[in-house]
């Protein structure tokens, strides 16, 4: 297949991802580090080489992602996941492409990026949390760890870089941001898709309710994702939710950045994206299953992770093939119960931090579960500030130093033009 036509205005760094967790603790630090070693567009205007991302399609995506990055203000050009196919068979509709760049895959399916290297004749680095399934396509590696570049073949090996773990810089992109007010805070992160903020709307409204009873000092805020909205947040915590019904718990109303429950309880919503920098101050976070675990672990944020099943009939938002069959409309209810019960019998560990580490670093709380339960415990666990320390501890050695952002960095400016000024 022939390169895409190009009137070459000069190499092209192309980040590959998929999903809003990859988004904003890969995808973004490593534009914000690039843009800082390397004179890129848009953020240095008049220069030859440019910073873009493209989306790819994923099943754990929104479909919001480009709307999410587009105010960043890092990319010159965004594709939308949608048009990843259109863009692989005629690239030049998004170009002009440069005759030389390189593409940085950050998540999705590794292949979507050796479709795209290959297509636009770039060079091709992966980050392989894991695994890196496609090496004899690579040009460069960055591991995660050790582990990985031992599952590469021997001939491999060479071009594979151990950088680290990049969510371990997250905590020093966080400092950044500015402080809270003095007192005692617990993050609330219900989910960002629909399946898990219609159990997760109410079932933290009512925790919080019970939660501010049991400790009258403490604060709430509530990261709106960038993928819903406070309108949605609201649409789930209300009657047209058939499961807010089940709990005690509503909004009174919404003004000035706070939702204010019916019972009076204020909780400060952050709609600035990633909210890494308060969620790194606050006490505990209380959470449903998802990338939002691995964030949190990689803030050293001391978390309680929910999983309610008796709401199992509208769980579906699990991952993979079978995960889509959970959506098939007739079926879902069926598929959805028995998928549920499945990966609940078959994969204990669920939060990221407990699936890192081979054992329970988190609390994760998985059954008929109440909203009593959970403020009791996340009591019990802010009256005891000597455990909390211990579980943030945990967490922080679970991703190691940090300086991957740094390290994969600079393998991308490796792959680059030489002639490439350092900015």
């Amino acid at each position: 297949m022939d390169r895409p036509a190009t009137d070459d205005p000069g190499p092209a760094v192309v980040l590959v991802s998929n999903g809003p967790g990859e988004l904003s603790t890969w995808v973004r630090p490593l534009a914000e580090r690039l843009h800082a070693t390397v004179p890129l567009r848009p953020r240095t205007p008049g220069t030859a080489a440019s910073l873009q991302l493209v989306l790819v399609p994923c099943p754990n995506a929104t479909g919001q992602e480009r709307a999410a990055a587009g105010p960043w203000g890092l990319f010159e050009r965004i594709t939308p996941a949608g048009r990843f196919w259109d863009l692989l068979l005629r690239p030049g509709r998004y170009g002009p492409w440069p005759r030389r760049g390189v593409v940085v895959f950050l998540g999705g399916d590794q292949f979507w990026t050796v479709l795209l290297s290959a297509r636009l004749g770039y060079r091709h680095i992966t980050y392989a949390e894991w695994v890196a399934r496609w090496p004899g396509w690579n040009d460069r590696v960055a591991a995660m760890s050790e582990a990985v570049l031992q599952q590469l073949p021997r001939r491999y090996q060479p071009r594979c870089r151990v950088v680290g773990d990049l969510m371990a810089d997250l905590s020093t992109f966080a400092r950044q941001a500015s402080p809270l007010p003095e007192g005692e805070w617990i993050g609330l992160l219900p989910g960002s898709k629909p399946a898990k903020l219609s159990i997760g709307m109410p079932f933290l409204l009512e925790t919080a309710d019970r939660l501010a009873q049991l400790r009258p000092g403490c604060r709430f805020l509530l990261p709106v994702a960038p993928t819903t909205s406070v309108e949605e947040l609201l649409r789930f915590a209300g009657p047209a939710n058939p499961i807010a019904r089940a709990y005690s718990s509503a909004v009174a109303d919404v003004g000035d950045g706070v939702l204010r429950t019916r019972a009076g309880t204020p909780i400060h919503l952050v709609v600035e994206h990633p909210a890494h920098g308060l969620l790194s101050q606050c006490q505990l976070a209380l959470t449903t299953v998802g990338a939002n675990t691995a964030e949190l672990g990689a803030l050293g944020v001391p978390m309680i992770v929910i999983v309610p099943t008796q709401h199992l009939e509208v769980m579906q938002a699990w991952d993979g093939g079978l995960g889509l069959l959970a959506r098939l409309p007739g079926l879902r209810r069926i598929i959805g119960v028995l998928l549920s019960l499945w990966r609940l019998r078959n994969n204990g560990l669920m939060a990221w931090p407990n699936i890192s580490a081979g054992r329970a670093v988190v609390p994760e709380r998985v059954g008929a579960i109440t909203p009593q339960q959970i403020a009791a415990e996340a009591a019990e666990w802010l009256a005891a500030p000597t455990r909390l320390q211990g579980q943030r501890a945990d967490l922080q050695a679970l991703r190691g130093q940090p300086g991957a952002v740094s390290a994969l960095a600079e393998e991308v400016r490796q792959l680059l033009p030489r002639q490439l000024d350092s900015a």
